[in-house]
């Protein structure tokens, strides 16, 4: 009976093993932030870009996935949810490379509403509704790390019969709920800063940004001409 029980660690343990790997997940991110995980090579503006489309497209197929599995559970197809389910895993796991490499090697972006944009007349709220959205979005991601691994750690490790005698259900329902928010807001505010309005890098540019904000369209054409078009004139 010891052997046995010593052959899965892994299953006697979900919690501990869901802790250990919530807390690599955290340290990667914020250590790629902090710029201590300084494991990812450089790239440029253009692949940033490339790489915030290929997140979104990412993001929105994995929420597909779980909204999709979510409806096979309640049909009782139990192999077709753990078929879709570990798919949305996987591809939030894809997520988590893609988007560690565009923050390691190139930059984060800051939004920039301009006149004659969509509701720009308006910019202060639509700025108010975009930073509250991203920001619950981050904070679902990253409380629900620990609420997603441990069903799927549960899901891995037992059978559907004896998934019954654990929280699996009662756990997966939670990270579903919180896993397609998170996702579908920051579809949104993706397409918010990459579609519908402007970006900048973030934490450059500071006196582009009030500038922007401040000059009305065609502000900066009544400044004369600049250094280059004077030369041009000379």
């Amino acid at each position: 009976m010891a052997t046995a029980q010593a052959s899965q660690p892994v299953k006697d343990h979900p919690l501990v093993v869901t802790a250990v790997l919530s807390l690599v997940g955290y340290v990667l991110v914020l250590g790629t932030f902090a710029g201590i995980v300084d494991v990812f090579p450089e790239i440029s503006d253009r692949t940033v870009i490339l790489l915030s489309d290929a997140i979104a497209l990412v993001n929105s197929a994995a929420l597909l996935s779980l909204l999709v599995g979510w409806r096979y559970i309640r049909r009782g197809a139990v192999r077709k949810h753990r078929a879709a389910m570990l798919t949305a895993f996987g591809l939030i796991s894809l997520f988590l490379v893609l988007y560690l490499t565009k923050v390691g090697g190139g930059f984060e972006k800051a939004i920039v509403i301009e006149s004659g944009q969509f509701l720009g007349a308006y910019a202060g709220p639509v700025r108010i509704a975009y930073l509250a959205m991203l920001a619950v979005h981050i904070l679902l991601s990253v409380l629900a790390v620990p609420v997603v691994l441990y069903p799927v750690v549960l899901g891995l490790t037992h059978s559907p019969s004896e998934l019954t005698e654990t929280a699996h259900a009662q756990v997966g329902r939670i990270a579903v709920l919180s896993w397609s928010l998170s996702l579908f807001l920051g579809i949104v505010t993706y397409f918010m800063l990459n579609h519908v309005y402007s970006w900048v890098p973030r934490g450059e540019a500071a006196g582009t940004l009030v500038v922007l904000l401040a000059i009305p369209a065609g502000g900066l054409s009544s400044a004369g001409p600049s250094p280059s078009e004077r030369e041009e004139e000379n």
